[in-house]
């Protein structure tokens, strides 16, 4: 039992003994600078800031296309690249921009609604982007009147 605690104790020793060698020696400088450059690069993003996340049509008649542009300014420190910009549904058509929008620069994202639907709509639009958060949500709202309705129908909603 003896010699199995002075062979654990000899195999401990070795090991914890060959650590105590200069690590810093083994460092290749050049890689560092290469990490430090990718961390430095890998905090700059840009940043997507809309003058507006919903837009309202008011009031329209069934089957009157409509359209509105929704502006952003890209307020970080990386150019701004759009990879996607889908809606809730096939009546909604966004076009965002195809060019990367640099730091500071302003861009527009034009979306196109058909006017289908009845009585109060909502349709969402979701932006794919090089940004920390990855999508932003955009609204378009409505109220849609029926074909051949009344002027009651142009009142709105009634609760």
């Amino acid at each position: 039992m003896k010699r199995l605690f002075i062979a654990l104790g000899l195999t401990t020793a070795l090991l914890f003994g060959s650590c105590k060698e200069n690590a810093s020696s083994k460092v290749n400088t050049a890689n560092v600078e290469v990490a430090a450059e990718r961390d430095l690069q890998a905090k700059k993003l840009p940043v997507m800031k809309f003058d507006k996340s919903e837009h309202d049509f008011g009031t329209i008649a069934q089957g009157t296309p409509q359209e509105t542009i929704f502006s952003f300014t890209n307020t970080g420190n990386a150019p701004l690249i759009i990879t996607n910009a889908t809606s809730s549904c096939g009546c909604t058509v966004p076009n965002p921009p195809k060019d990367p929008i640099a730091p500071g620069e302003k861009g527009e994202l034009m979306v196109k609604f058909n006017g289908s639907g009845q009585n109060q709509v909502t349709k969402t639009i979701t932006v794919l982007a090089n940004t920390e958060k990855g999508q932003e949500i955009l609204r378009i709202k409505a109220f849609v009147n029926p074909k051949g309705s009344g002027p009651s129908a142009a009142l709105g909603p009634v609760n």
